[in-house]
């Protein structure tokens, strides 16, 4: 987890008009669903030695009196695991009633240990893997597809998986959301939307946020900040904003970091933000757009029929003639724009896979134009960071 932050970028702020929140922005599980750890308050445990002194049944204490019901524990870094997640921890905190999940930072250098270590923390007993995935992994899409399927290939294709990265999507054009958020990937999203470090509002971090990231149609599960002393009426906002944007559990960067004052504003109950709806839009993409979400909507031409269209992340004339002809089909207006109507009709497929960097399949359809063995990653990929809203410095 980010620990440091850049100034961000002027972003959009949400519309206070419109209807209540729709499938597409993540949330709430459907009615009769059983709720997964992520759908509860969660916090985050970097050094189990430096939460509540490391003792258990403090942790469990502090969590029930401050309505935490998931812990997010560190288990790997690297290619390296962390002795601090046990199989008893996990048993006695399971015990206090609580819900564990294991999170591993990954750098993209070895993929596949990267996948050994996230696994093994599973036969721990976690609930639930989280995928911390920032800045090392940029521009890295074989080695993001080589991690999701040996991890896949470890842990089945039904255990509960999340990304928490960059909350700004459009920050990072050669990040590989895509991929990670992708067939196979992660079911859920945590961006790390900590307001304060990034240097901006709570109402603007949700906008942005939620604007880049429902297009990968996951489940978003805002992570909030109690580093840096940002206040209990902002942690108490962030809360609330929670609720007007649907999102069934939030969590807390994190433990150790966590005033006194800061653990009873969690325990607090807090209502929606009287006259606050959210806008529902969509990312435009036009002639000269770059970057993963070029790719994201070239995948899903392809699966919608667009068999002759290579995913390069460059939005050029084959993929405006492409969209073209998607709007066509299906009665849009046909302007080779993918705005919201396109998107939420684009969305409603299916994305192909890509295996980029596979050596075994060296075309994901029939007539997509990669390189014998697999495409090593999009034309877009090589793009820099536009910022860093959150640092991507070296983890411990």
């Amino acid at each position: 987890m980010a620990l440091a932050c850049c100034a961000a970028l002027p972003v959009l702020v949400p519309a206070v008009t419109g209807a209540q929140t729709p499938p597409d922005t993540g949330g709430a599980p459907e009615p009769g669903a059983e709720a997964s750890a992520f759908d509860a308050q969660g916090m985050w445990i970097w050094y189990v030695s430096r939460s509540s002194g490391g003792s258990t049944a403090r942790i469990i204490s502090r969590a029930r009196r401050s309505g935490v019901r998931t812990v997010y524990i560190k288990a790997g870094d690297a290619a390296s695991s962390w002795s601090q997640l046990t199989s008893s921890l996990v048993a006695g905190l399971h015990a206090g009633g609580l819900r564990v999940c294991a999170w591993q930072f990954v750098y993209g250098d070895s993929p596949a240990t990267e996948a050994k270590v996230g696994a093994g923390a599973v036969d721990k007993g976690a609930d639930c893997l989280i995928i911390d995935a920032e800045g090392h992994y940029e521009g890295k899409y074989a080695a993001a597809d080589r991690y999701i399927q040996a991890l896949r290939a470890r842990i089945g294709p039904d255990f509960p998986v999340s990304l928490a990265g960059f909350p700004y999507v459009d920050y990072h054009p050669g990040f590989p959301y895509s991929v990670f958020l992708g067939p196979d990937g992660a079911q859920y999203s945590q961006p790390q939307m900590y307001w304060k470090a990034i240097g901006t509002s709570v109402r603007t971090v949700y906008s942005h946020t939620y604007l880049y990231n429902r297009v990968f149609k996951r489940p978003i599960y805002p992570i909030g900040q109690t580093y840096e002393n940002p206040g209990r009426r902002k942690i108490k906002k962030f809360r609330r904003f929670a609720v007007n944007y649907g999102a069934a559990g939030v969590s807390w960067w994190s433990w150790q970091e966590t005033a006194a004052g800061e653990w009873r504003a969690l325990g607090r109950r807090v209502r929606r933000v009287r006259g606050l709806r959210p806008s529902y839009s969509h990312p435009m993409l036009k002639r000269g757009s770059r970057g993963d979400l070029v790719v994201w909507a070239q995948e899903h031409l392809i699966a919608a029929g667009q068999t002759q269209l290579p995913v390069t992340g460059v939005f050029g004339n084959g993929t405006h003639n492409a969209v073209v002809a998607f709007q066509q089909q299906n009665g849009l207006f046909a302007d080779g724009v993918v705005g919201t109507t396109t998107w939420r009709k684009l969305l409603s497929y299916t994305p192909e896979r890509v295996p980029w960097g596979s050596r075994k399949t060296a075309r994901p359809s029939a007539a997509y134009r990669a390189r014998p063995g697999g495409a090593p990653a999009p034309l877009s990929a090589s793009m820099p960071a536009r910022a860093y809203e959150i640092d991507p410095g070296p983890r411990p």
